[in-house]
């Protein structure tokens, strides 16, 4: 079937659907503050709101606009786990210490993310209703079924459910069987950064958008972050730009992978044919390498979304493939017509964790969430202020780490696209 796609390149739905003027300055002028952040998405967005929670003075700083990154161009779903298969491969990585208060933490990160709204009356379309993850071959639900047990044991509360389950809960017969996980959700996801931006700013905070940090400098105790037209002094810096990382801090940029998810979004759909898909508001991905994630809005659009491309230009790409694997998913939107096409970068690590480093004394960075970062974002931005608000390594779920370039990271970011190829390949064998 061929697409029908009016969207302009680009265009996130999710910024069409909200109010971006939340009265954010560009950074004219010398300025002065406890703590400076670095990014406007959610991670920076969570730490300022820490902060000015607790009495500090906080400016953040973007290079764009308030979620004009990955957390406004993100799928929106809250999932509350890592993306580790087993227990004992995160053990392995974090050691005993921190996998008993990482894991938790992530676990409860869903719970914690609707608490959180609830608590502030964010206006974000939030709702916990569950998350589907399904299996694209007798392989996959067999790893799943074992996976599942394991993260029972540790409090994960998923539940184990068949095909014709799946199909009753997806609208999907597409896939063998799969897993509920009741704590899932989602969020309208610039809607939810705006709020936490304007509830910055009612605490006192500034926030400074087109205000790109073009370097910074150690001044005695504090430092110096400089922009076009202004700057900014602080005591202490927290750097959370995530995929959009540049050369600002030294080697953070190679110590991670940009990826590119892409999302496309419907026109509302006629009830006859919304009602047959995910009718009880569940959010969906697969389990496939290179997975597919989707939602419904209140409105009755479907979101689509999996892995992309990026040009030079920053266009993304990749739509009419996404368009097909749709349509292999949900018959049902043959018919639809696909108003907004969208992507963004999100930060993928070589171990797949979340990283909290200290470069220098004073600057913290916090990013890498492997597509997880709706919910983890928000772990992270807590662990940023409380670390710097004095609070010791030991009470925070995140260990402080050595920022790593990852090995041949020039060849391994220009081999991403044969590499999903691949991945799609293995996919399609598999679910034969």
């Amino acid at each position: 079937m061929a697409m029908s796609f009016d969207a302009r390149l680009n265009r996130p739905f999710w910024a069409e659907a909200a109010n971006p003027d939340i009265g954010a300055n560009t950074l004219a002028g010398a300025h002065e503050a406890d703590v400076a952040v670095i990014g406007a998405g959610f991670t920076g967005l969570r730490a300022a709101h820490e902060l000015t929670r607790a009495g500090t003075s906080v400016a953040v700083l973007d290079a764009g606009t308030v979620a004009g990154g990955a957390s406004g161009r993100t799928g929106g779903q809250v999932n509350p786990m890592l993306p580790f298969n087993t227990p004992d491969q995160l053990r392995a990585l974090l050691g005993d210490a921190f996998f008993d208060r990482l894991v938790p933490t992530a676990l409860g990160s869903a719970d914690a993310l609707f608490d959180y709204i609830r608590a502030h009356q964010f206006d974000c379309d939030a709702r916990q209703n569950g998350w589907l993850r399904v299996c694209h071959s007798a392989g996959a639900l067999r790893n799943a079924k074992a996976n599942a047990e394991a993260w029972n044991r540790l409090g994960a509360g998923m539940e184990i459910v068949g095909r014709e389950d799946i199909f009753a809960l997806s609208g999907t017969r597409a896939y063998h069987a799969g897993i509920v996980t009741p704590r899932g959700g989602a969020v309208q996801p610039m809607k939810l950064a705006l709020a936490m931006a304007r509830a910055v700013r009612q605490q006192g905070g500034r926030i400074y958008e087109h205000s790109a940090v073009l370097g910074m400098d150690r001044q005695g105790a504090r430092w110096i972050l400089r922009g076009a037209q202004g700057q900014v002094s602080a005591a202490q810096v927290i750097v959370a730009t995530n995929g959009y990382s540049g050369d600002l801090i030294p080697k953070l940029s190679k110590s991670i992978i940009a990826a590119t998810p892409i999302q496309m979004a419907t026109d509302p759909l006629p009830g006859g044919v919304i009602g047959q898909i995910l009718p009880q508001g569940h959010t969906i991905s697969d389990s496939r390498r290179v997975i597919m994630y989707a939602r419904r809005e209140p409105d009755n659009r479907m979101v689509y979304g999996s892995h992309g491309s990026l040009s030079a230009a920053n266009v993304p790409g990749g739509f009419k493939a996404l368009h097909r694997d749709a349509l292999r998913v949900f018959p049902q939107l043959k018919d639809a017509h696909w108003t907004h096409g969208w992507g963004g970068r999100v930060a993928v690590t070589d171990d797949h964790l979340p990283h909290l480093h200290q470069p220098q004394p004073g600057v913290l960075v916090g990013l890498g969430y492997n597509g997880r970062g709706v919910a983890m974002s928000q772990v992270m931005g807590q662990a940023l202020a409380a670390r710097a608000l004095g609070r010791p390594e030991g009470d925070i779920p995140l260990p402080v780490t050595e920022i790593k370039p990852i090995f041949a990271h020039a060849i391994q970011t220009r081999g991403v696209g044969t590499a999903v190829w691949f991945l799609r390949l293995l996919d399609y064998l598999e679910s034969r």
